[in-house]
């Protein structure tokens, strides 16, 4: 099989990304729970990027080499890594403060943060499509949330909403970076210098834990390092708009995990503002992937451009 047939193989793609999702969601879930049995923040982050070291270097062991980790680029990598850890504390956080599924439908606004940065920072021209579905993805945030009546406490809301919004912000940083970079060199890059930045306070924080408590610790890490190998993975055999519609399949390992452990589901606001969030992302997707194509061929058409 040659390199161009390997690296377009949908199908492969689309499970590879969907067991992402399905880690991560697990994660959530554990961080969650980590979180009732007072477990502090720093803790779990320390842990979340202290145990990713060693099982990302066994995978390029077996893959690229350690060479892989040569990097031109530290300062990058650690203002990434800055940047990340405020995104983690934020998303985890969202994920202690709110039900699960209502954490997973809050960073699905991810994208729709990503077209105000790319109009705010980038100064990319953002047409009518583009803009209906911010429009319709906040009218979604603001069904779920209801201001001063929802179900869901605001703060949470807000928490999980900035994490949303430092994901749309990292993925800008990480786009440069995969300018020189390899995925894997990224992501071991970013637990390398927010383990770093996260040990400082670890001696204030850390508690002692009995054996399940290890586990949930343990076991969020491991998961979450598994989800961000199989992320990198599955962009090897498909494209990046093919493929992030399977990201909304959280929302059901959010539900299943609410009922398993919490036992509860979803509200009906959530039901309602949900699909309108979705939807938003997907047109936004849509709508990046087509002026991508549209692009290509101008290239294509007229080389010196």
């Amino acid at each position: 099989m040659t390199s161009s047939e390997n690296r377009n193989r949908p199908g492969m793609a689309l499970l590879i990304r969907l067991g992402a999702v399905a880690a991560l969601a697990t994660m959530s879930a554990l961080i969650k729970v980590a979180g009732e049995h007072h477990i502090n923040l720093i803790e779990i982050l320390f842990w979340r990027q202290f145990v990713a070291l060693p099982i990302i270097l066994g995978w390029l062991l077996s893959t690229a080499g350690v060479s892989a980790l040569a990097t031109k680029r530290p300062w990058s990598h650690a203002r990434r890594a800055g940047f990340g850890l405020l995104g983690m504390v934020l998303n985890f956080g969202g994920v202690m403060l709110l039900p699960l599924a209502e954490a997973t439908t809050m960073s699905f606004t991810a994208p729709i943060w990503a077209v105000i940065l790319s109009t705010l920072v980038l100064k990319e021209s953002v047409g009518i499509y583009r803009w209906a579905a911010v429009i319709l993805g906040f009218t979604g945030v603001l069904v779920i949330a209801q201001p001063g009546g929802g179900h869901i406490p605001l703060f949470g809301a807000c928490v999980a909403l900035g994490g949303a919004f430092m994901v749309a912000v990292v993925s800008i940083q990480i786009a440069d970076l995969n300018k020189t970079e390899r995925p894997l060199t990224i992501v071991f890059w970013f637990a390398a210098f927010s383990t770093a930045i996260t040990v400082v306070a670890l001696p204030f924080v850390i508690t002692r834990h009995t054996p399940f408590e290890w586990l949930l610790l343990m076991g969020m890490a491991v998961s979450g390092t598994i989800g961000q190998i199989l992320l990198t993975s599955a962009l090897r055999f498909g494209k990046v708009a093919s493929v992030i519609v399977m990201d909304y399949s959280s929302l059901f390992w959010a539900t299943l995990y609410g009922w398993l452990i919490w036992h509860t589901l979803p509200s009906a606001s959530t039901w309602i503002g949900a699909p309108l969030i979705i939807v938003a992302g997907i047109v936004i997707a849509w709508r990046e992937h087509y002026l991508g194509r549209i692009g290509k061929r101008k290239r294509l058409a007229d080389p010196g451009t």
